[in-house]
């Protein structure tokens, strides 16, 4: 127990968190990764957390599951049957996307399972607005004491409608006003928020709550365990994160460096088969390996920190997210001692590369390609970047983050 948060966290303290995650083949995929981070923190700390768990669109599973921790014991818990009422609106309407029979579920089962409590929660975390909305709702009725609204994605164009981005927007800047903490994950976040109208006067106060990683995933290989002229992407492979542009600088690596590879991990139904498509039509078949998602996440740790190079090739476009939240990648490449390549889109590219940690390029094949054999050309560059990545990933842990948090709590209450 750290001692600087007894009075703010300590045994005595109860939790709850609503938060989203993708379900496949009946498992929780890492897309949301601070779902296990926040479990594991807390469950040590306080007398009970209970974790609202919402499978997103396009899950194979629809309903929430609820799990509560108390006394160092895990117990499964049911949601009041009129919650059941969603079920077939929620089946009827599980394509990606967002879904508004989803954001009713999430409203509702945070509402439900304050209700079911007989004891109120000193803490409630919610992961983006609907869930932090509800939280509201439920500190007014004396259910909650204090409320937590944890911001890992943000635009201030996110979605092509013009009313339905208004609506969202304010949503937004409802749950920054009236919620007691606002946990961002990029420092980018609360500027543009006042730039969307938001008066910074009447925000809730700001604690930056960036990305991290367990201790164990932070760990080198020696450079003779590395493999040369080898690139590793990790992530979800929408064409904003850039996977087509990894893929499609491969041919002109080739020329300079035909023992080049490029690793490839992560999945999805829609964007899978398009880069499979993509790699045969380019005659890569034995140049690119697709792995799908990987689970354990010490064999994708294993993988990351036997490449030489990692990509972060995120697209430039207008009213991208990417350009306000954090790049989980790119912390996960500096925890393998990998140097990167990144383009200016997020945040964290800029801080890496003022940690001698990364190259920024523009978004396309050619750019990248050209950064590429630099770097393979050039052994006291590669070397400088993985100094840099190894020295940034050094303390980056989720505990260090949710200490800093809560003590940075402690000093506005």
């Amino acid at each position: 127990m750290v001692n600087s948060l007894d009075k703010i966290l300590n045994k005595n303290s109860t939790v709850l968190i609503a938060t989203f995650s993708l379900w496949s083949d009946g498992k929780r995929l890492p897309t949301n990764g601070s779902v296990e981070p926040l479990i594991d923190f807390f469950t040590p700390r306080v007398k009970k957390m209970v974790l609202i768990d919402q499978p997103i669109p396009g899950s194979d599973k629809v309903m929430h599951r609820i799990k509560k921790y108390e006394n160092g014991k895990s117990k499964t818990l049911s949601s009041s049957i009129w919650m059941y009422f969603f079920y077939p609106f929620l089946k009827l309407t599980n394509e990606s996307g967002t879904r508004i029979f989803f954001k009713l579920r999430d409203f509702f089962s945070v509402a439900d399972q304050c209700m079911k409590e007989r004891e109120r929660f000193n803490y409630f975390i919610g992961l983006e607005s609907i869930n932090a909305l509800a939280g509201i709702l439920m500190k007014k009725l004396n259910f909650i004491d204090k409320v937590v609204y944890y911001v890992s994605d943000y635009s201030p164009r996110r979605y092509p409608q013009k009313w339905f981005n208004w609506l969202y927007l304010l949503l937004d800047r409802y749950c920054a006003m009236h919620t007691d903490f606002i946990w961002d994950v990029s420092t980018a976040m609360q500027p543009a928020r006042i730039k969307a109208g938001l008066n910074p006067s009447k925000s809730a106060p700001i604690i930056h709550v960036p990305n991290a990683l367990k201790p164990k995933q932070i760990k080198f290989n020696s450079y003779n365990n590395i493999k040369p002229f080898s690139l590793v992407y990790m992530g979800t492979l929408g064409k904003d994160n850039g996977s087509d542009v990894a893929i499609k600088a491969m041919p002109q690596i080739l020329k300079n460096y035909p023992k080049a590879v490029l690793h490839i991990i992560g999945g999805g139904e829609k964007d899978m088969p398009r880069l499979q498509k993509l790699v045969l039509s380019l005659r890569l078949v034995k140049k690119v390996k697709l792995y799908g998602y990987i689970l354990d996440g010490n064999k994708m740790s294993e993988i990351l920190r036997s490449c030489y190079i990692a990509l972060a090739p995120y697209r430039a476009y207008e009213g991208s997210p990417r350009y306000y939240g954090d790049a989980g990648k790119i912390r996960a490449y500096a925890a393998a001692g990998v140097p990167i390549i990144t383009t200016n889109v997020p945040p964290l590219g800029k801080e890496v590369k003022e940690k001698g940690a990364a190259l920024i390029v523009k978004d396309n094949p050619a750019d990248f390609a050209k950064a590429i054999i630099k770097v393979f050309s050039d052994r006291d560059l590669y070397l400088q970047l993985r100094k840099g990545t190894i020295s940034f990933a050094k303390n980056n842990t989720w505990e260090n983050t949710f200490i800093q948090a809560f003590k940075q709590m402690r000093n506005y209450l």
